[in-house]
Formats: C-alpha cells, structure tokens, sequence
C-alpha cells in the first residue's frame, strides 16, 4: 500500500476541521505539552519574529519515504499554533496574529486562549480511495490439485500466497538454488533464507534439553552409523533439532513434509544449507507433495533402511510405488493416529514385511504431545486466524481422546461453554466427569460457534453438518488427517470461497450465510501457529531413542508387526526433562523395591500401561 505524504502547499483541497473556543481555564491543559515539547517548539534565543521562518537548521526535516500520514499533522504541514510561539509583552489580554492567519488571546499570567474567531485547520490522508496494491499470484502448478468450481476460482486462487510475504511466487520446483557448498540436492523456498533459519533452529535447542543430552551422550558411539533414514513429519526448527541429532549419532537424512502448511521456509532454507537434502516449502500443491516424497525416496544409488513417519503417507507411497525397497526396510517409526492406524491394517492383512514401532501410543507422546501441546496451542491458532474471544462462546470438540481432552481444558478455561462428542464409553464417561455435556454432533450444529474435530477419523463434519451450521462458525481440525472434515464437498459451483487471510477462507452459501474454514480442515495448531517446543523435544527424543532401538535390535527381537514402545524407554525419556524443573525423583529402598516386585531402577509400569492404566487394543 503507497502511502501519500500531503504538503502545506495541497492543504486547501482537505476537509476541515474547527478547533473549538477554548476559556483560559481550560486552554492549558488541553494543550496537554510537556516540558521538553514546549521547549522544542520556542523560538531561537534571543527573540525574533514568530511569524518569520525559522533558519533552514532548524526547521522540521523535509518528509522522506518513511514519511505516514502523520506527515500531515506536524507542525510544518498543518500549521498547527504553537503555545510558545506566541508573544506575552503585554501583560494584558491582546491579540496575538497567528502565521495562518488566526489569532490567539494572551492572559495575564500567561495562559494562551484562542481568539472567538474561528480557525479552521487542514488535515489530509493518502487518497481515500485508493485502493491497496494487489499482487500477482501465479496459478500454475500450485492449482493443479485444486478441483474447484469456477464461480470461486477468482475469490480462491488470487488470494495472497501461502508461503510468505516475498515477491518471488516462482516454484520451488522450478528453481535452481545451491548452497555454499554446492550442493542442489534439495528444494526449498528460497536457500537465502537459511541464516533466519539457523537462528531458529539455535533458540530450539535452548528448549529441547533431552535432545541435545541424547546428542552429546551418543554422538561418541554414533549408534545410528550406517542408517539411512527417509523421514516424512513437519518440517520446524524442533524437528531441525530432531535432524541434526541424527546426523551427529552417524545417520543419513533425506526429508519431506507430512503437511502443505507446517513447513517453515527458513528452517527448511537452514537445514539445505547444513547438507541435508530437504524438499518441503509453505504452501505446496497436492502434486508438489507428492513430488518431493518421492525426490526423498528414489535417488539414485541410495536405499532408505529405516522409516520416519508422520501419517503413514511416507509409508504408504514406499509400500505401493517402490515394494522392493520396501522389503528392505529395517524399521518403520510413526507417530500419529491415522499413520498407526495403517500399519495396524497392513499387520492384520499380512502385508507388513517390517517391524514398526507405534510412538503415538507411547505414554509420553500421549500425555505431552497430544494432551499438554494441544492443551496449549489450540487458543494460539484459533487467535492467530480469527482474534477471537472465547468467554461464552459455544464450542463442540468431536472426539475425547488426549488431543479432545486438552483443547476442552483449554477452552473451558477461558469460559467457553464446551460440548463433547464421542464413540468410546470409556473416553465418554470420562468427558461427563470433566464436566462436560456428551451430544451427538446434529444435536447442537445449528447453535455452536466453534466446531473442532480431535478424532483421526474420516467425514466426522459432513456436507450436511455444514449446511445446518449457523452464520460465521468456526470450523477446525486438530487431528493429523485431513479427511475429519469433508472439505471435498464444499468444492461445488453454489459455493464461494474467499481467502480472507492466509489459512482463512470464508465459504460462502447462496443465501449469504459462510462458514470461517481454517487451513482447509488441516491440522490447525502446526499449519496457523506454533506448538511448544518443551513439549516436542519430548516426541522427538522418543522418535530418536525408537530409531535407534529398531536399527540395532538383535535379528529376531522384533517381527513383522507394530510395537509399543518399550516402556523403560518412555521413562528415560521422561527422566530426561526432569533436570529443567530442578525435580528429583524418589528413590526405591530394597525393601520397597522387593514389596512392589520391582527393579529400583525401574520400568515401574508394565509395557501395557498407558495413561489410564488399559491396554492398547
């Protein structure tokens, strides 16, 4: 937006403005300057004629590019009366010319009135109507993936980039961009970004004590040398972290993002330039996502031997496109509901020809990652995209697993009246003792504000849910998948869509009612805001430490099947982060030990025990 700077001389083409008649009593603290101001406008020492012009040293700069609107409202500019400079002489009320022409009253003691005549000022802005400078998107390859009607192509695809606030809306793809050191064996944003992103990554580390314990206690034995690990999550300074300590324990990396939305440019820029081969960027079609998994798996002369996942897409494309490599595979780690729920169905049909590790299902991703982050983070990315305030607001969060539990503790906190609903009794009864009422989602649509969906599932809000909805509902996704709302169905000629900020789309109905869409039903926290990285350093030292188990497991430890993670391993990672709060844990004597059936030195929970104590189905 170009903003016009108005000169004394354009003044008489702007509205005016009276300045009301002021009586002594009240002229002085109107004017309401201080000491230091007051000074600042009196004449040169020594006297002079206030209506004379002020030397060329002296007088206020010039406006420059910098220059706002409030050029317009400074004394040279607008002319405005100056207390100081106006004459006291007489020690009698008299007339005081103004160099506008208006005229001032001087009391006895001082204190400056205005004159009963009238005196009108000029204030002037940028033209109003200017309008605010548009952009060019490109609609390339970014649109390719986008079956959208052609009524809300124009609203939709013209919208402000994804990605960031740089003018470069060239595809990643279609750049050339090396390191310092050569390499182009990535595809990122924009490389010149790394040093942002190094920055970043450093103010992780500060956050992330387990992690870079791990990285200095192993980094000796490198326990990782000769693994080579594709990994496929979201792509952060705390999962840059997660990188580098597997480079430091002797891995080789090749990266891509889990979600169009979560990368951050810089990160990605800091770790190319680091060496690794990353190709994620803000904003990626469905093509380019699927374009840079791929980059990450079929590279000449170099087989991936274990598997870091994030929604089991990464997974998923290795076992149908390349089966060879699959079979050669080592181990497989995920961490999300729906990637688990894919390898339970490729172990309960057979097809599963690796050993996989369930990290979501481990206590402490669980608990921290999906309870305490989400707990958190939610209220940031609903703020971020909508400012929104929650006391008494109507809210409806589908699912009460960890992830439903702490967006409703968060929410009910700040005053939101907050519905559940559910399809486990279990994770039922347990929302009715929060203090949550359980509905059934068609009970409560027409009336809530917000709809949040916690469940991993598919088609938990429908088309038919959307319609009933009332004017201006919030509507979200806080699980991994992207399939929770069917966004597919809004996708129709009768309904526009209009970005209204990056990852806020208003949809709109035929009737003028719309619905407040945010990162078109993906994950909100990762793709609108951040997550806390305390929290992360949890997961990721729990990935690492899983990775390493899987790869240097004696042959025969682990079959054709998806784990748990061994549960003296989650309680290492815990006893990890304890040192941050300056905690110290109880010590078991003999006695003590022997009465429980224990080792002092733990695991003290059977390796089915989950937070609630039950069994992983």
């Amino acid at each position: 937006m170009s903003v016009q700077v108005v000169s004394a001389a354009a003044a008489a083409k702007v509205p005016e403005v009276e300045l009301k008649d002021l009586s002594p009593s009240e002229a002085e603290p109107q004017l309401g300057l201080s000491t230091a101001a007051v000074s600042a406008m009196a004449p040169p020492a020594g006297g002079g004629d206030p209506e004379a012009p002020a030397p060329a040293a002296e007088r206020p700069p010039a406006p420059g590019p910098g220059s706002g609107p409030a050029a317009a409202l400074s004394p040279a500019a607008g002319k405005v009366p100056q207390a100081s400079a106006m004459k006291r002489s007489d020690p009698h009320h008299q007339h005081q010319r103004h160099r506008d022409g208006g005229e001032a009253l001087v009391s006895p003691d001082g204190t400056v009135t205005e004159a009963p005549r009238t005196v009108k000022k000029q204030i002037q802005f940028a033209d109003q109507k200017q309008e605010f400078n548009k952009r060019p998107t490109k609609i390339g390859r970014r649109s390719l993936s986008r079956s959208i009607s052609q009524s809300s192509t124009d609203s939709y695809s013209s919208a402000a980039s994804y990605t960031d606030s740089s003018d470069d809306e060239t595809s990643p793809r279609d750049k050339q961009q090396k390191n310092s050191k050569g390499s182009s064996d990535f595809c990122v944003k924009n490389i010149k970004q790394a040093e942002f992103g190094r920055r970043e990554i450093e103010i992780a580390e500060q956050e992330m004590p387990a992690l870079m314990a791990l990285r200095k206690r192993a980094q000796g034995e490198k326990p990782l040398a000769g693994a080579k690990i594709v990994g496929c999550t979201h792509i952060t300074a705390q999962t840059a972290v997660l990188m580098e300590t597997l480079g430091a324990l002797g891995a080789q990396c090749r990266w891509a993002a889990c979600n169009i939305y979560s990368t951050l440019n810089e990160v990605a820029a800091a770790l190319a330039e680091n060496g690794f081969p990353v190709f994620a960027w803000k904003g990626e079609s469905e093509d380019d996502f699927w374009w840079c998994i791929d980059r990450c798996v079929n590279v000449e002369g170099w087989q991936p031997n274990m598997i870091l996942d994030d929604g089991g897409d990464l997974t998923h494309w290795i076992y149908k496109k390349y089966p060879n490599m699959f079979k050669k595979i080592k181990g497989i780690v995920e961490e999300s509901v729906t990637g688990v729920h894919r390898l339970y169905q490729l172990s309960k049909a057979g097809k599963l020809c690796v050993p996989a590790m369930n990290v979501n299902d481990s206590v402490t991703k669980q608990k921290f990652d999906n309870l305490y982050c989400c707990r958190e983070s939610i209220l940031d990315g609903l703020k971020r995209t909508t400012d929104m305030m929650f006391g008494g607001k109507q809210v409806v969060v589908c699912g009460y697993g960890e992830v439903g539990k702490g967006c409703c503790a968060a929410l009910k906190a700040m005053g939101s009246i907050v519905y559940v609903t559910e399809i486990d009794p279990i994770c039922a009864l347990q929302a009715c003792m929060d203090g949550f009422r359980l509905v059934k989602l068609n009970e409560v649509i027409r009336q809530v504000d917000i709809v949040i969906t916690c469940t991993g599932n598919k088609n938990v809000v429908t088309r038919e849910h959307l319609d009933r909805m009332k004017n201006s509902c919030i509507v979200c996704n806080m699980g991994h998948s992207n399939t929770e709302i069917d966004v597919a169905s809004l996708r129709t000629p009768e309904l526009t869509w209009e970005r209204v900020r990056s990852q806020v789309d208003h949809v709109i109905w035929p009737d003028g009612k719309r619905i407040v869409l945010l990162a078109e039903g993906r994950l909100l926290n990762l793709s609108c805001s951040t997550v806390p990285t305390f929290v992360l350093s949890i997961t990721a030292t729990t990935q690492a430490l899983a990775l390493i188990e899987l790869y240097n497991a004696p042959e025969g430890r682990y079959k054709q099947d998806v784990y748990l993670l061994p549960k003296k391993m989650d309680e290492y990672v815990a006893s990890l982060h304890l040192p941050t709060f300056d905690a110290h844990l109880t010590e078991l004597t003999d006695e003590q030990a022997k009465y429980l059936g224990l080792n002092k030195n733990g695991p003290f929970k059977p390796n089915y025990y989950r937070c609630l104590g039950l069994p992983i189905k």
